[in-house]
């Protein structure tokens, strides 16, 4: 994506009673693309999260925030979606614009057409594309022909946008992420990827428990390290999940067989022992949280005493993606034109 930042502050008023206030865009974040965490420096990360905490109290509230008249967002998925593709839709229409969905069955790629050239012609009709693609290497492909932002709806590679929405969680949970300790356990997946980068960026100390032949990525581990060492933050990793949660803030997972994959009963047997427990639980600070992305299998990587226990922030974190999605929309879309809109 070919557009340049600007460096003018970019502010909206809004009315609430008889109070105006002000929301604050990062400049450095107009006409970006979010293909990766690591896009994203830890300020406009922070940035996105502190706009997303704003329009969910908008949404509670009932104060109107229809920021992006006459915006399109374009969005491509070969998986099926239930958070994502909604967030991003509902989302977008909260904010005064309008979504248009394609599934893989409905593209031309099918037939030949190359991504580059859907990309090309996806620029002229829409404002952003929201793409869930199987390959990180498709989705930059993709990215490289467009010429409006393009945002990571998931590749097996990175969740970004799920990364931020949980961030927020904890945020909203905690009050503060500095200092928090966060434990990721099972398989060294998307998701685990992209809360690696995504955590240490916020300053979150983070701890993955896996088995060798289904962890992490070397790569991200030593990306997600040089983050840390900028934030303050520690990564590390385990092959204990006993010694990852204990004293942990949070403890998360995800399911056992990605989407798109075949069964691997070897796989599962590995991630087994990794499966949190309420016994597993309790080595977590008292007041610990868990997390899930979801969907997510009772019984399998998580017991149903956990998921759906009082520790449980899994719907949360659900709700949390509304707010990041329609953040990320905003931080990137929004006009100059509209920047003086009052909303009574």
């Amino acid at each position: 994506m070919m557009t340049p930042a600007t460096s003018e502050m970019r502010t909206i008023e809004y009315q609430t009673g008889d109070e105006t206030r002000e929301l604050v865009l990062h400049p450095a974040l107009r006409g970006r693309s979010i293909l990766s965490d690591t896009d994203l420096s830890p300020e406009e990360l922070l940035a996105i999260v502190d706009t997303a905490v704003t329009l969910k109290q908008l949404r509670q509230e009932n104060i109107p925030h229809e920021w992006l008249p006459g915006k399109t967002l374009g969005m491509i998925f070969q998986h099926p979606s239930t958070r994502t593709r909604t967030a991003f839709q509902a989302g977008m229409e909260q904010l005064g614009g309008q979504a248009i969905f394609l599934g893989a069955q409905d593209l031309q790629l099918k037939r030949g057409e190359t991504i580059e050239d859907t990309a090309r012609i996806f620029s002229r009709y829409v404002d952003a594309v929201a793409a869930r693609i199987a390959g990180q290497d498709d989705l930059e492909q993709f990215a490289s022909g467009a010429t409006v932002p393009v945002f990571n709806g998931l590749t097996s590679a990175r969740h970004p946008i799920e990364a931020m929405s949980d961030v927020m969680t904890l945020k909203e949970h905690f009050g503060h992420l500095s200092g928090l300790t966060f434990a990721y356990l099972g398989d060294g997946n998307n998701v685990c990827h992209s809360l690696m980068l995504t955590m240490a960026a916020a300053g979150v100390n983070v701890a993955v428990a896996s088995p060798d032949a289904f962890g992490p990525d070397a790569d991200v581990v030593a990306a997600a390290c040089e983050i840390a060492s900028r934030t303050g933050a520690t990564v590390r990793l385990v092959d204990d999940p006993v010694v990852a949660v204990t004293g942990a803030d949070a403890v998360y997972t995800d399911t056992h067989e990605n989407m798109g994959e075949q069964e691997n009963p070897g796989k599962l047997m590995a991630l087994a022992p990794f499966r949190v427990t309420e016994s597993l639980m309790a080595q977590a600070k008292p007041e610990a949280v868990f997390m899930h992305c979801l969907p997510l299998h009772r019984g399998q990587e998580v017991e149903p005493g956990v998921a759906d226990g009082p520790q449980s922030i899994i719907f949360d974190q659900a709700e949390c993606r509304l707010h990041v999605h329609k953040a990320v929309l905003l931080q990137v879309l929004r006009d100059e034109r509209f920047s003086r809109q009052v909303m009574e």
